[in-house]
C-alpha cells in the first residue's frame, strides 16, 4: 500500500510542517489539562471545604484515568484509524468540560460537587490519552516510521508548552471570571479543536500484516519502557516535592526550578530535535540520562537556591530527549499494523512513573528528608544507564 509518507518531499521543513499540524490537536488536548492544573486543589479546599487530600485525589484522578485508557487507545488507533481516535479524545474532554461547569455549579452541595468532577476528570484523563496516542501515531504515519524521534520530540514540546502556558492562565482567569470558565473554556476548546479536525483526511489504516495484542506489544518495549520510567520517576519527584524541599532549606523560588526544568527541556528538543537520527537512540537516550543523573546530584547536595537551579536546568535538559531516544528504540520492535499499541504500551511506562513517585519518594521524604529524594532519583536514573548500556550490547549482539 503506498502511504502519504512515501509522497512527501525529503525537505525537513515540510515534515516539521505536516508534524506541527498534527500535534496542534495535542497542544489543545494538553492546554486543556493545564487550564485547571493549578486551581482545582484550590477549588476542592476551599470552596468545598474538603481536605488537601481529596485535592489530591481530583488531580490523580486523571492520570490513572490515562494509565487505564493506553491499552484501548492503541488498539483503536490501529483498527479503527488515528483521526477517529483523537476525535473520540475530543469528545471526552469537551465532556469534562460540561461536568466541569456543573460541578462548579452545584458547589454548595460539596459532595455532589466533587462526585461530578470526579467523573470529568476521568473523562480528562481519557480524553488526554487518547489524543495522546492518536497524534503520535498519525504523526508517524504521515511523515514515515523513519522521522518518529521528530514527532515523538515535537509531541512533547506541545504538551509540555500547552501546560507551562495554560497553568497560569488558569490561576487568571478564575481569578477575574471565576471557577464557572474553566468548564467553559475546555468545552469551548474541545469543540473548535473538533470543527478544525473534520475535513482533515487521516492516514489510512494499515491493513493486513502482523498486528500484536496490546500486551504482546507491551512485552516487545517494556525494557525500553522501564529505561523511561526509571528516567521519568525524577521528573514526577520534581514537580510534587521541590516546593517542600525549598521549604526545608528555608529557600524562597522554588516556582522558578520548574520553569527552569521546562525551559531547558523544550531548548533541548529544539536544538537536538535531529540527534537522534544522528546518533542512534542508545547513544543519545545514554548521554542524556547522564546529564540527568548529575542535575539530580545537583540538588541533592544543592548548598543554594543557584545551585538547585542548576540542578533542575540539567535535570530538564537531560531528560528532554530520552523519551524520543527510548521511543524510536521501542516502536522499531512492532510492525506498523500494531504502532498505536506499541505507542500506547510504552506511554504506560511514563504515566507508571508520574503515578509511583508521589507515594515512592514521599514516604522516602518522611524519613530521610526532601534532599534524599533527589539521591534516589539520581540512583535510579544510574540504573536506567545501566540498563540502556545492557540493550545496547543485546541490540549489537544481534
Amino acid at each position: 500500500m503506498t502511504t502519504p509518507s512515501s509522497t512527501l518531499p525529503p525537505r525537513s521543513g515540510a515534515v516539521t510542517l505536516q508534524i506541527l499540524s498534527i500535534v496542534f490537536y495535542t497542544f489543545i488536548a494538553f492546554f486543556c489539562i493545564g487550564l485547571p492544573i493549578a486551581v482545582l486543589p484550590g477549588y476542592v479546599h476551599d470552596v468545598l471545604g474538603l481536605s488537601a487530600v481529596m485535592a489530591g485525589v481530583v488531580i490523580a484522578a486523571q492520570y490513572f484515568a490515562t494509565l487505564l485508557i493506553r491499552p484501548l487507545a492503541g488498539r483503536l488507533a490501529d483498527s479503527l484509524g488515528t483521526k477517529r481516535t483523537i476525535t473520540y479524545g475530543l469528545y471526552a474532554i469537551a465532556g469534562s468540560g460540561a461536568l466541569t461547569l456543573l460541578a462548579t455549579l452545584l458547589h454548595e452541595w460539596n459532595t455532589l460537587s466533587l462526585s461530578v468532577l470526579l467523573v470529568a476528570r476521568l473523562l480528562l484523563g481519557v480524553g488526554q490519552g487518547m489524543v495522546g496516542v492518536g497524534t503520535s501515531a498519525w504523526g508517524i504515519g504521515q511523515v514515515g516510521p523513519e522521522h518518529t524521534a521528530k514527532v515523538i520530540s515535537w509531541n512533547g514540546i506541545a504538551s509540555y508548552g500547552a501546560i507551562a502556558v495554560g497553568a497560569p492562565l488558569g490561576v487568571v482567569m478564575t481569578s477575574d471570571l471565576g471557577f464557572h470558565s474553566l468548564g467553559i473554556a475546555l468545552f469551548a476548546l474541545a469543540a473548535f479543536a473538533l470543527f478544525m479536525l473534520r475535513k482533515r483526511p487521516s492516514v489510512p489504516v494499515i491493513r493486513g500484516g502482523e498486528r500484536l495484542p496490546f500486551w504482546s506489544a507491551f512485552g516487545r518495549v517494556a525494557p525500553y519502557g522501564l529505561g523511561l520510567c526509571l528516567a521519568s520517576i525524577g521528573y514526577g519527584t520534581l514537580t510534587t516535592f521541590i516546593t517542600l524541599y525549598y521549604l526545608e532549606q528555608g529557600w524562597a523560588g522554588a516556582a522558578f526550578c520548574l520553569t527552569a526544568f521546562g525551559a531547558c527541556f523544550i531548548l533541548a528538543r529544539l536544538l537536538f530535535i535531529n540527534a537522534i537520527n544522528h546518533y542512534g537512540g542508545f547513544a543519545v537516550a545514554f548521554a542524556c540520562l547522564s546529564v540527568e543523573t548529575v542535575g539530580f546530584v545537583f540538588l541533592w547536595l544543592a548548598p543554594s537556591p543557584v545551585f538547585a537551579l542548576i540542578g533542575a536546568s540539567l535535570a530538564g535538559f537531560g531528560l528532554s530527549l530520552v523519551y524520543p531516544a527510548l521511543g524510536v528504540l521501542a516502536i522499531a520492535q512492532v510492525p506498523p499494523g500494531s504502532r498505536g499499541s506499541g505507542l500506547g504500551a510504552f506511554a504506560v511506562f511514563f504515566d507508571i512513573a508520574l503515578a509511583i513517585a508521589g507515594p515512592l519518594m514521599g514516604a522516602l521524604a518522611a524519613n530521610a528528608g526532601y534532599a534524599a529524594i533527589f539521591l534516589c532519583a539520581s540512583g535510579l536514573s544510574v540504573v536506567g544507564l545501566a540498563l540502556i548500556g545492557w540493550l545496547s550490547r543485546e541490540g549489537s549482539g544481534r
